[in-house]
């Protein structure tokens, strides 16, 4: 069985009320109980957290070494500041998909560039969190 591990970042946890005009009603709850669902009809191993705490995601990524054949990760705000995950996200072997609930490409100016997706395999974004299922099925066919 193949193993995922979904990060999520900071105000994340907040999702369904936090600026639901750019990130719709949908709890961070509700995108877990889907993915585990979704992780079954794949034959994935679920890990799924989220931290508003950049150590922690730092801690997470280089645990993953070890512990996961692939990483989703919807950095929120760390994706235009990070250099931190930046190089953790360097060091794992495995596919890295980087996500975004919004359109990051047709935001403001501070939201538009994520420094992380050179790290990463590949980007979704603008999908809501369909999201996560996209990046789910994409990941099980690059593992």
């Amino acid at each position: 069985m193949k193993r995922l591990m979904i990060l999520n970042g900071p105000n994340l946890n907040m999702l369904g009320i936090r600026e639901p005009h750019i990130y719709g009603t949908t709890t961070l709850a509700q995108i877990r109980e889907r993915c585990e669902q979704q992780a079954k009809q794949l034959n994935l191993q679920l890990s799924f957290h989220q931290s508003n705490h950049e150590g922690e995601l730092v801690d997470l990524i280089q645990s993953a070494r070890t512990s996961a054949d692939a990483i989703i990760i919807n950095p929120a705000g760390y994706s235009f500041t990070s250099v931190a995950i930046f190089d953790a996200l360097k060091i794992f072997e495995g596919p890295i998909v980087e996500l975004h609930i919004s359109n990051i490409h047709a935001r403001d100016k501070l939201h538009r560039h994520s420094i992380l997706s050179a790290a990463a395999t590949g980007v979704i974004c603008g999908l809501g969190p369909y999201g996560y299922v996209a990046a789910m099925m994409a990941v099980a066919q690059m593992t």
